[in-house]
């Protein structure tokens, strides 16, 4: 595992040890990346599920300014530390180490209004609530104008083409990983 460009590229990355976490694959990170990578400039990014800390790494990387990475695994916090000093993002990566919901509402309270650019969200393939949490951002105000959000799955699931103002603009299957895409109409 590995940054896959930017600022960071080719540095390696740990993985979380263990069978805890299911780590994004360079393959579907890089696609991830080819999607949206020429819209990130700049931002505040959200990995939901944080795990080694990868994905906002990569998202730093490209160029984002800032990554809130919420992970309740103690093993996979431990990892992100390791990952965030090894490519020198300390004072750009914050790491919520509560319950992702916990997580939330406490940086909501510290920062009213906060919202971000960029959500990525690759919980759990199963008993996944990735519908539930699309429609949660949008009704708690987390999202700015134009915000996108990727979502990883199973690719026997799938999500709706429009979720609220949320629009898909981009659904694709990488061997047993769905990749869906959406922005915030305007």
């Amino acid at each position: 595992m590995r940054v896959i460009a930017g600022e960071f590229g080719g540095i390696p990355l740990q993985a979380v040890p263990g069978k805890n976490t299911r780590p994004t694959t360079d393959k579907v990170k890089e696609s991830m990346f080819n999607i949206i990578g020429q819209h990130l400039k700049g931002g505040r990014v959200l990995d939901f599920y944080a795990g080694s800390g990868a994905l906002g790494i990569e998202a730093l990387s490209r160029g984002a300014d800032f990554v809130y990475g919420c992970e309740k695994n103690r093993q996979a916090q431990e990892t992100i530390l390791k990952n965030i000093v090894k490519t020198h993002v300390e004072g750009r990566y914050r790491l919520l180490t509560a319950d992702n919901q916990r997580s939330l509402k406490r940086l909501r309270q510290e920062e009213p209004q906060l919202t971000f650019d960029w959500i990525f969200l690759d919980p759990p393939y199963k008993g996944q609530t990735l519908l539930a949490l699309l429609e949660q951002f949008q009704e708690e105000q987390w999202l700015s104008d134009g915000a996108t959000l990727v979502c990883e799955l199973g690719s026997e699931d799938n999500l709706p083409e429009r979720v609220g103002q949320l629009v898909c603009f981009k659904n694709v299957v990488y061997g047993i990983t769905r990749v869906v895409c959406y922005r915030l109409a305007e």
